[in-house]
Order: structure tokens, then C-alpha cells, then sequence
């Protein structure tokens, strides 16, 4: 068993290198050979034609595309991005200002995703085909459809500009600093309501639908109806035997919307104005930082990389048989 798991981990592992350098290759080439030159927002007419040479070779955007490729390369191999044409710094240094506000961010909104998913799929399933269950189905269809920008848009409208319930931006006040502990607890989550329900509706509703039509194929089961049928309380088929064979399928899932929320939730952080990886990220492609572009879509892949292994790992604790497909 451990020789199999070390062969699943080492294939995992290669396979999440190759896909990675691949990424960031593909993005290489393709932000230098789009139209656009960043070092033309640091030049102006009144500059000398020898100075913007020099601002051009500071960037490195001098010599030849495919020397830039291997400077890229030597210098990726040793954990350097290079410095971000924008900010001046280290690329990892300003990624890890905007990575723990997403990573806090994208946490709270998969736990408020999966609890509110599971606990409305069981109500719903108590009574198949009543009138909550077709509720909550026909709800959970316009909340997935609902495109988050116009959801945060409207809002925003509602609650900040009708209502002033909540702020419409950012993620504290501007006296903060003066706040006691639990002010400034409570300043942050005012802050977040918006956001957290812009960002975690449509996956509430994705949750709910794959839970929903789990728990309805595992209850039609036929060992279900025996353990039904030799008088095994209802209660502890749900808890026992329905429901961990009912999640074991949206593990995947789930994997796979942690790593896209980890690596950025791109129009959410962009309408609030919160200071994370998918602001960051934007603005870096908005700014032509190619260092801190490549940087950001590096740890995004990272991070989507990581959180689809862990949810492997907990696939196979539910389901032992799965380690011989992944050695397939």
C-alpha cells in the first residue's frame, strides 16, 4: 500500500510540474508577443532616446525574446520572478501582501458554500418532489445563472446606496486603526457580507444541486431499502450509510472550487476593491507586469494543484478502490 501511495504521489507530483512549466511558458510567450510595450508608461517625449534604452534593458525587454526565456528559466529555477515593473519589488514579496487576505477570503466563503449547500440538500431530500424541494431547485438554477458581476452590482445598489447597510468597498473603515480588537473583528466582517454573498451564492447552488441528486441516487439504492426493511432507524442510514456515500462524488468538486477560489476571485476583489490575488492579478495584466503576471498565474496553478491532490487524498480514505485507478 505505502509503494502505491508513493507512486500516486510521485506521478502527481511530475505530472504537476510539467503542467505548471507548461502554463507558465504558454504565458511567456504569449504576454510578449501580444501588442502593447510596458516600459512605455515610464517613458515621455522629454526623455532622452539613451534613457528610455536604459528603462527599456532595466526591464530586460532589450535583448532577443528567447534570451528573456532563458534569463526567465535560470531564474525561475532558483525561486526568482523577477521584479515587478509596477511596485519595484520582488514579485513574491508583493504576492504574499495580497495571498493571506485570499486565502482568509476564499476559506470563509467554501465553508459558507458547503454548509449551506449540504444543509439545504437535506432538507430538500426529506421530501422528494414537494414543493420545498422544487423551491430550492428552481432557486438554486437562477442563483448559479446569475453572473456575479451584475449580483454584486445590484448589491451594492441595494444595500450600500439605498439602504447604507453596507459598505459598498474595501475591507475596513477609514478610522480602523483607532478600533478596539473586537471593532475592528466586527468592521471586517460589515466589510465582507457583500462580497462573501457575491462570491459564495452560485457555488451554494452548485454544492446543493450535486448533494441534492447524490443523497435522491444513494436513498434509491437497494441497500438502502434493505437497511429499511430490517428496521434500521432512518436517522442512522442518513448519517452512516447515505451521506458518506453521497459525498464522496463532490470531493472533486469541492477540490477543484477551493483551488479557484484560493487562486483568485478576480470580479468579486475587483468590484469591492479588496486587496487580493484576483485584484492583484487584474492589475498586473491591466499594467503589462509581466514578472508579477506570470507570478500570480505560478501560485494560482500552485494553489489549484494542492488543493486537488488534498482532495484525492480524502477520496481515497473514503474509498480505498480508487488507488488503482490512479495508478492507471
Amino acid at each position: 500500500m505505502k509503494k502505491e501511495i508513493l507512486s500516486i504521489l510521485l506521478k502527481r507530483v511530475v505530472s504537476s510540474i510539467v503542467v505548471l512549466f507548461l502554463l507558465i511558458t504558454f504565458l511567456f510567450f504569449l504576454l510578449r508577443l501580444s501588442p502593447g510595450d510596458p516600459s512605455l508608461k515610464f517613458i515621455s517625449p522629454e526623455l532622452s532616446p539613451q534613457l528610455a534604452g536604459k528603462i527599456r534593458e532595466s526591464f530586460n525587454l532589450d535583448s532577443p525574446l528567447l534570451n528573456q526565456y532563458k534569463t526567465f528559466l535560470i531564474n525561475l529555477a532558483s525561486g526568482d520572478f523577477g521584479i515587478s515593473y509596477t511596485y519595484r519589488t520582488p514579485v513574491f514579496a508583493v504576492i504574499m501582501n495580497f495571498l493571506p487576505f485570499t486565502l482568509v477570503f476564499s476559506t470563509l466563503s467554501f465553508i459558507i458554500q458547503i454548509t449551506a449547500g449540504f444543509f439545504l440538500a437535506l432538507i430538500s431530500i426529506k421530501k422528494i418532489n414537494g414543493k420545498l424541494d422544487k423551491t430550492f431547485s428552481q432557486l438554486s438554477l437562477i442563483a448559479y445563472a446569475l453572473p456575479s458581476f451584475f449580483l454584486g452590482v445590484i448589491l451594492i445598489l441595494i444595500f450600500s446606496s439605498l439602504l447604507n447597510i453596507f459598505p459598498s468597498s474595501g475591507l475596513s473603515s477609514f478610522d480602523n486603526s483607532s478600533y478596539s480588537l473586537v471593532q475592528k473583528m466586527a468592521d471586517y466582517l460589515e466589510h465582507l457580507v457583500l462580497p462573501l454573498i457575491t462570491l459564495s451564492l452560485s457555488g451554494i447552488a452548485v454544492y446543493y444541486k450535486y448533494l441534492r441528486e447524490n443523497l435522491e441516487d444513494v436513498y434509491n439504492k437497494t441497500f438502502v431499502l434493505n437497511l429499511r426493511a430490517n428496521g434500521v432507524a432512518e436517522k442512522q442510514i442518513t448519517l452512516k450509510h447515505v451521506i458518506p456515500n453521497a459525498i464522496n462524488p463532490l470531493i472533486s468538486v469541492a477540490g477543484v472550487e477551493l483551488g479557484l477560489l484560493f487562486s483568485g476571485a478576480l470580479i468579486t476583489e475587483v468590484i469591492f476593491g479588496l486587496p487580493g490575488m484576483g485584484r492583484l492579478t487584474v492589475n498586473a495584466i491591466l499594467n503589462r507586469d509581466y514578472p508579477l503576471v506570470v507570478g500570480c498565474t505560478f501560485i494560482s496553478g500552485v494553489l489549484v494543484i494542492i488543493t486537488n491532490f488534498i482532495a484525492d487524498v480524502i477520496k481515497v480514505k473514503f474509498d480505498k478502490r480508487l488507488i488503482k485507478g490512479m495508478l492507471n
